[in-house]
């Protein structure tokens, strides 16, 4: 591995693994994730973890993990206090907010703007946890990847493609509570990248975006040099 490499569990939940054997869980959704391979779902060793939203499918098994590994979790405020509340150390937490950067297990997390919501369902009632958010991480060697969280399209992303130099854009294709590949295809041209690893597709029917439709939407913008990292859960691409 000459730079990082990316495990896809299911559904929203990656981990990036950078050349210094630093590991990074997005959105930890393990336990109650049916698109997790059995012999995954108890692989829960990382160095840090980064939630973009409160949701349960992303915020998964956070609590637990903790419990089982010495690793610090970065998270919106709202969120980050709301995890405390819940017994997380707050020794464990890196609260921060959009625009920011943060250095964590030997990377560079800088917090993004998402177009979706967050909260959690406790007792009939909806606790706010913060806005939804992405991430761009640098990792050891200058290589930088954007996870974008649960969202639509939006402008921010030209930015984002002007002020980082992207390697990968982790983008969410499923439809319904995202973009769908149309709209996934559209950002990719925003965001000036070559390489796209499609996910939050497939996990229930509702779900309806392919990597094949990213490929077709992709070549109807005249963007048929962008790779299209079609994964199953359990693949690993390592750059």
């Amino acid at each position: 591995m000459e730079n990082y490499a990316v495990t896809w569990f299911g559904h929203g939940t990656l981990r990036l693994q950078t050349r210094d054997g630093k590991k990074l869980f997005i959105d930890p959704w393990l336990a109650g994730n049916p698109a997790v391979p059995d012999n995954l779902r108890g692989d829960t060793q990382c160095d840090a973890i980064l939630i973009t939203h409160g949701h349960f499918d992303h915020v998964g098994e956070t609590t637990s993990i903790i419990d089982e590994t010495d690793c610090q979790i970065v998270a919106i405020f709202e969120l980050g206090s709301y995890l405390s509340w819940q017994g997380v150390p707050e020794s464990s937490i890196i609260q921060m907010n959009k625009g920011g950067t943060v250095e964590v297990a030997g990377c560079r997390a800088t917090m993004t703007h998402a177009l979706h919501t967050a909260g959690v369902l406790e007792d009939r009632s909806i606790v706010y946890t913060g806005d939804a958010a992405g991430y761009i991480v640098e990792v050891p060697g200058g290589k930088q990847i954007y996870f974008a969280g649960d969202t639509d399209i939006m402008s921010e992303m030209e930015l984002y493609g002007q002020l980082h130099d992207l390697d990968l854009a982790v983008l969410p294709i499923g439809d319904h509570f995202t973009m769908d590949p149309k709209r996934a295809a559209l950002a990719c041209r925003l965001l000036g990248v070559k390489k796209v690893l499609p996910l939050h597709y497939g996990t229930f029917p509702v779900l309806v975006g392919t990597p094949a439709k990213l490929k077709e939407e992709l070549d109807k913008l005249g963007l048929s040099d962008v790779e299209v990292l079609e994964m199953k859960p359990g693949d690993t691409h390592t750059v």
